[in-house]
């Protein structure tokens, strides 16, 4: 199987190349854009590998939630190669590809979301296997929902903020450990997707959507000065 993957939904953009089980990827640290890049590495890692477009068997992207300009990318990229090749597509939900480029165990996945927020999700992460154990949603440090029990490790650019500081007083000895440097990359969303495309699964690349868990895109000046923030 020869599945293309897409991830954009932070700050480090990446592509990875699923062959049979075999995953080669390359990222940066993209903070702005990034759109000049995807392809021009997709094409790059088809010819490392000596395929064409043609010989893809689907498309993966990571879904969301996360940047709002990242996710659309990555989702308009994808529309048009499946599109144009007539492909499936496997929609994966970054915050699932963070917890398992985060390695096993129990996995509390935190991105930051911007607007005095972050995304949280909790899995539980055996091989290539993630369960979900608290769905992905949005809210400020002090108010997020936590997962149950304790072993969690934190993960993710979330727990960088001052919002990260909160849920980890919040969990308090709950937490094993946390990592801000973990971020989801290309090589998790393939790994996910791979076996949802061995089952015949994707969607048309039309309902391929992104999930942005919040409608908001930005701060009104009002909401900004009652929070805090500057003009």
């Amino acid at each position: 199987m020869n599945l293309l993957a897409f991830e954009a939904a932070t700050s480090r953009l990446s592509v990875a190349l699923y062959r049979d089980g075999v995953i080669t990827e390359k990222s940066a640290d993209v903070p702005n854009g990034g759109s000049e890049r995807l392809l021009p590495w997709a094409n790059e890692l088809l010819a490392e590998s000596g395929l064409t477009l043609r010989q893809l068997d689907g498309i993966a992207f990571g879904a969301g939630p996360g940047g709002f300009t990242g996710l659309r990318l990555a989702c308009g990229v994808t529309q048009g190669l499946a599109c144009g090749l007539d492909l499936p597509v496997v929609p994966v939900g970054t915050l699932a590809a963070l917890a398992l480029a985060s390695g096993e165990g129990k996995v509390f996945a935190c991105l930051d979301a911007r607007m005095n927020e972050v995304y949280v999700a909790a899995y539980q992460v055996a091989g290539d296997s993630v369960q979900e154990i608290m769905s992905p949603q949005v809210g400020a440090g002090e108010t997020a929902f936590l997962p149950d029990g304790d072993g969690w490790r934190g993960v993710g650019d979330g727990f960088a903020t001052a919002h990260g500081d909160a849920l980890c007083q919040r969990m308090g000895g709950r937490f094993t450990a946390v990592d801000a440097s973990v971020f989801p990359t290309a090589g998790a969303i393939a790994r996910l997707a791979a076996p949802v495309l061995a089952r015949s699964g994707g969607v048309e690349a039309a309902q391929a959507l992104p999930l942005y868990v919040r409608d908001k895109v930005a701060l009104t000046t009002a909401e900004r000065l009652a929070r805090g923030g500057s003009k």
